[in-house]
């Protein structure tokens, strides 16, 4: 650990370089100063709303003491921070999925309704639904034609 002089002198200088990736007020107070192997790591609080538990890291190498050189800054999640799940590959979440399906499908079998899927002729009436007229030749959208009312509105814009 440094003594105090060159404790604030190294607080300044991390706090000096996280000011140029970030504004100043996202930085909050010194939790840690810790030196191993000429590396001195400082840990601040950070107060950007949206990451609790999370700390400003900055890895500055006193080999030289005499000239402290910056070699890391960044935003890390500290104990109890939110953090993204762990990555699953896709072909893993793709075999989930399957094995999620063939249960589905299983289920569906054993069940007494499982064999009403020929009374359910929705899926060809879902293709029909928004095609309200059989005339594609009129321009119809909704039930409404766009042609009559454009006609409107131009008789309207010469009055």
């Amino acid at each position: 650990m440094p003594d105090a002089a060159a404790s604030a002198a190294l607080e300044a200088l991390a706090r000096a370089a996280l000011a140029e990736i970030t504004p100043e007020r996202t930085v909050g107070q010194l939790r840690e100063l810790a030196e191993a192997d000429g590396v001195a790591t400082l840990l601040f609080s950070t107060t950007m709303g949206g990451y609790p538990g999370w700390v400003w890291t900055v890895s500055i190498s006193t080999i030289d003491p005499a000239a402290p050189s910056v070699l890391e800054t960044e935003l890390m999640p500290g104990d109890g921070a939110l953090v993204a799940p762990d990555w699953v590959p896709w072909a893993d979440r793709m075999d989930e999925f399957l094995a999620q399906q063939a249960e589905q499908a299983a289920a569906d079998a054993d069940s007494p309704d499982g064999d009403d899927a020929d009374d359910d002729d929705s899926d060809d009436d879902d293709a029909d639904e928004h095609d309200l007229h059989d005339d594609h030749d009129v321009d119809v959208f909704d039930g409404v034609d766009i042609d009559s009312h454009a006609d409107e509105i131009a008789s309207d814009e010469d009055d």
